[in-house]
């Protein structure tokens, strides 16, 4: 798919990966509509022209329908769509003061799983609706952020493993059954990553996850995930797969 001109749909848009992806897809010409639940996050991007921000909450239906519809107006209706929201909690099963709260649990998978599926179910609805772009008869490309915590989850990432391997499980479903539709279903698997939320550990633990990565030697980059990201997008063939972006780190 061209990236020029279609509009996008970025969550989690406010940092990090989503951050890096919108300003590179906003630099191909894309019509980038920034989503996250804080607000402020967004403005950094929307001042340098990297998009236009709406803030959302994606694990409820209605500001999401709604949003959807706003940005279908104001920028075209969307025919990619970048799911990068996500929290990361990391609590044991059992801790210092008894078993992890239910809720605790419950948050991390309404958010990383329920919320990126509201958001694919409702982005799809309205992919469908367009007419097809090209010989391939394709109409959407949908890409949702995993991680190699799917497979190789640590102590204490019990709720965010399983949050991540439900992106996982969804991907060749999803791409089967939306193929009719032509529309895409990709997901990427980032290892450790140099972003705001691995910035909360101390200097000592990133020089060590570093120094367990093959090759190379390094936490991986933001920027190396949106070059990923506009690959898939402008690659019809990649379909229904997961794509480990990890300097074949295994944990």
């Amino acid at each position: 798919m061209n990236i020029f001109q279609e509009t996008v749909i970025i969550t989690g848009a406010g940092s990090g990966l989503g951050a890096a992806t919108a300003k590179l897809l906003a630099k191909a010409g894309a019509k980038v509509a920034l989503l996250d639940k804080a607000s402020h996050a967004l403005e950094h991007l929307t001042r340098q022209n990297h998009g236009v921000a709406y803030q959302c909450d994606i694990t409820d239906e209605i500001a999401v329908k709604a949003i959807l519809d706003i940005i279908t107006q104001e920028l075209g209706a969307p025919r990619i769509c970048i799911n990068c929201a996500g929290i990361f909690d990391a609590k044991r099963i059992i801790g210092k003061h008894g078993p992890m709260l239910l809720d605790d649990f419950r948050d991390v998978i309404n958010i990383n799983l329920i919320g990126i599926f509201n958001i694919m179910r409702l982005v799809a609805q309205k992919m469908a609706e367009l007419p097809v772009l090209n010989q391939d008869n394709e109409r959407g490309v949908i890409i949702n952020t995993a991680s190699i915590a799917a497979y190789e989850g640590q102590v204490g990432q019990v709720a965010y493993s399983a949050s991540k391997a439900g992106i996982i499980g969804m991907t060749l479903p999803a791409a089967r059954e939306l193929a009719q539709h032509g529309i895409r279903v990709m997901a990427v698997a980032p290892g450790v990553m140099d972003t705001p939320m691995m910035a909360q550990t101390s200097d000592a633990v990133r020089e060590n996850l570093a120094a367990s990565i093959p090759f190379p030697k390094r936490l991986g980059h933001a920027d190396e995930f949106a070059v990923l990201i506009q690959h898939i997008i402008e690659n019809n063939y990649l379909n229904g797969s997961v794509i480990r972006l990890d300097g074949a780190l295994r944990l």
